[in-house]
């Protein structure tokens, strides 16, 4: 009993620091975004946290966890009251880390995480109403499908060599990734970002509020993985601990670094995303790596992130905050240097990690893809010229963040 309740309070110190990375992602959306859709984000963040978890609990988790696999979709009935139909499901030993609750609790911080990843990759021209809607469904039905190929026993895991993602830097980041540029595609850059030709740099309000956020996910990033060694095992949690923060090192010290010698100047955006770019890759594998393994990992993020950028921008998308550089094409790198690195590089386990990013693609461009579209050509998912140009706050909030404070906001 003594060890399962030490193990049970370190995952719920992990799940309070994943919670807190909410207000990570608010701040650094916010700052890398214009003064005049403040409070638009502020409310997709928080109507992602709130919906989440209760979608999580009335739907996700029995969908994620269906117990013994049934099927491609594992589906397991809905709500977290179909277990405790049967007599002991609040038994203490539901396993040797940590409580039933715990692990819901623990678990649904995840699922909202890739809604949040999609809002800031759409941040200024997106329709309120139909964002709302996309989250509902990806998170309360693509997410926890789509975990449970891998976390819930599914067929992933049950490849001759078994894929291998141990806090989510596919199930996690690169599902909230595919969503992110799917629907940045369809829904077109902001007015004035690409002009006669050329990229137009269009800066976020409130770069000091952007690097509070990055250094709050860095800490949450402290239970976003050190929760998922799913205990508190000393020799464990602190390898996995030290190879996070190494890789964040690494990833924002190299990104710096190249953005100065490519682009000419010390671009402390970069430099954040760089951070964010390393947390991203060492995910999928942090208890696997050596200290090594982990910088290794986080300076070649660090490049992937310069260069991801820029070829996004050639590209002619648009993505105010860098989630799909730092989300998506981090976190492919990150599943696949799993197959590289650590105690399970090798040619098959690379092959798995293949499978595995290949299977992610598939089912989040097809699913992102299906609301939104039909959302677009129904009830249409962006806003009016004139909304875009004055702000989204006036026009569908009715008030401003700074009432008090006017400033040059194009």
């Amino acid at each position: 009993m003594e060890l399962l309740t030490t193990n049970n309070v370190w995952m719920m110190i992990c799940t309070a620091l994943v919670f807190f990375m909410h207000l990570g992602f608010a701040l650094l959306e916010i700052g890398l975004t214009r003064q005049k859709n403040t409070l638009n984000i502020l409310f997709k963040n928080i109507f992602i946290i709130t919906m989440g978890l209760l979608l999580y609990c009335l739907v996700g988790f029995n969908l994620m966890y269906p117990g013994e696999f049934n099927g491609v979709l594992g589906f397991a009935g809905f709500g977290l009251d179909a277990p405790l139909t049967t007599e002991g499901a609040l038994d203490l030993t539901y396993n040797a880390g940590y409580t039933y609750w715990t692990d819901f609790l623990f678990q649904g911080m995840f699922a909202a995480t890739a809604a949040t990843i999609v809002s800031g990759a759409v941040a200024e021209r997106m329709k309120i109403g139909p964002f709302m809607v996309f989250a509902i469904l990806y998170v309360g039905l693509i997410y926890p499908i789509a975990g449970s190929w891998k976390w819930g026993g599914g067929f992933l895991q049950t490849l001759e060599t078994p894929f291998y993602d141990f806090a989510g830097s596919t199930l996690v980041h690169s599902v909230g990734g595919w969503a992110a540029l799917v629907a940045v595609c369809l829904l077109g850059a902001r007015i004035g970002k690409f002009k006669d030709g050329k990229i137009q740099a269009i800066p976020g309000h409130n770069i000091p509020l952007a690097t509070a956020g990055v250094l709050i996910l860095w800490l949450g990033w402290f239970g976003f993985n050190g929760g998922s060694v799913l205990s508190a095992d000393p020799a464990l949690t602190s390898l996995v601990l030290v190879t996070t923060c190494l890789a964040a090192a690494a990833g924002g010290v190299v990104a710096a670094l190249v953005s100065a010698i490519k682009f000419k100047n010390l671009d402390l955006t970069m430099f954040l995303n760089g951070i964010l770019g390393g947390l991203v890759g060492i995910t999928a594998g942090a208890d696997q790596m050596s200290p090594l393994d982990a910088i290794v990992i986080g300076a070649i993020a660090g490049i992937i992130i310069v260069f991801a950028v820029s070829l996004i921008d050639r590209l002619r998308l648009d993505d105010p905050v860098g989630a799909i550089a730092v989300h998506l094409v981090c976190g492919i790198w990150g599943t696949l240097a799993v197959g590289i690195f650590g105690n399970l590089a090798g040619g098959a386990q690379f092959v798995s990690q293949l499978i595995g990013v290949a299977s992610y693609a598939g089912i989040c461009i097809v699913s992102s893809f299906v609301i939104l579209f039909i959302m677009k050509k129904t009830v249409g998912i962006r806003v009016s010229e004139i909304e875009e140009i004055e702000g989204l706050d006036a026009h569908e909030h009715g008030m401003e963040a700074y009432p008090n404070f006017r400033m040059n906001d194009n």
